[in-house]
């Protein structure tokens, strides 16, 4: 089949994730044997291991406890402060890879939340609720935060009072959400809001500006092979996206679920990913793809 296969040479781990994982390498590389990460490293299955073959173990909070003097790498999503004190109390050395503009974040929601609680103030956070980053974030307030989702959420949350309208409220965005999305969330609390609002833009400017760009890269192809790792939060953003522009897109993880099906002789292919997928799996499905 003769196909014009592009890579998107935007696509690829964003500057807190290759900073992580450089990071663990280097550690893996001086010290051998293991290296512990509190949560999956990147949401990435083939990623993962990859870097499990090098002697990353992925550990969950709970094992903490059991990891008395072990070397433990907090990813690039960040931690809430409680995470820290049981770390110290168990004796664990922690290595903070937290990624610089979620350390930002963290600490501009501490402050905004310390100026508004004495007024009875709220602080909304547009994120997947759950999400590493998130579960980080409302940790910084002791959990006295609403997480929205989507407007579907925001209504629901309207509907049931769940949000103070006389304010004061401050606004955040989880660093990998859509743009657009989080605009339309801070419309409709603008609109219904009485009281002091304050919206903060919080979105990655790296993640912000993926977005026109990988819009004109999709736009440009006869078929998109979009690969990110099924639980990756930027993945179902960016393919949604992707597809908004170009009904022939396809999500995977891996170049073995390729469907030569999907592509027609003359088209040209569009490779690309989330801020979670190595440039080596991208080039790997390329590759696959021209092979076809």
């Amino acid at each position: 089949m003769n196909l014009s296969v592009h890579i998107d040479s935007k696509s690829g781990f964003c500057g807190g994730v290759i900073r992580a994982i450089t990071k663990a390498e280097d550690f893996l590389s001086a010290n051998g044997g293991t290296l512990y990460s509190l949560g999956s490293m990147v949401h990435n299955e083939a990623e993962l291991a990859r870097l499990e073959g090098k002697g990353l173990v992925t550990v969950g909070k709970e094992q903490l406890p059991s990891l008395e003097g072990a070397d433990v790498i907090i990813r690039a999503h960040g931690e809430p402060p409680a995470t820290y004190e049981l770390a110290e109390k168990c004796g664990i050395k922690l290595i903070d890879c937290t990624c610089p503009v979620v350390l930002k974040l963290q600490k501009t929601i501490r402050e905004a939340y310390a100026r508004i609680r004495p007024q009875g103030g709220q602080v909304v956070i547009f994120g997947k609720v759950g999400h590493a980053e998130v579960l980080g974030l409302v940790g910084q307030v002791g959990g006295d935060a609403i997480v929205i989702e989507n407007m579907e959420m925001l209504s629901k949350a309207l509907e049931a009072g769940e949000i103070n309208l006389e304010g004061p409220i401050e606004v955040f965005s989880q660093t990998t959400k859509s743009p657009s999305g989080y605009d339309r969330i801070c419309e409709v609390l603008r609109e219904k809001v009485k009281g002091e609002i304050s919206v903060h833009n919080t979105i990655c400017s790296q993640v912000a500006s993926r977005h026109e760009q990988l819009l004109e890269f999709a736009r440009d192809h006869d078929v998109i092979v979009f690969v990110a790792g099924k639980e990756s939060s930027n993945g179902k953003v960016l393919f949604d996206l992707c597809r908004s522009v170009n009904d022939n897109a396809y999500h995977i993880t891996a170049a073995s679920e390729i469907d030569p099906s999907w592509f027609t002789d003359g088209d040209t292919v569009g490779v690309c990913g989330a801020t979670s997928t190595p440039k080596w799996l991208l080039e790997a499905v390329a590759e696959k793809v021209s092979s076809l």
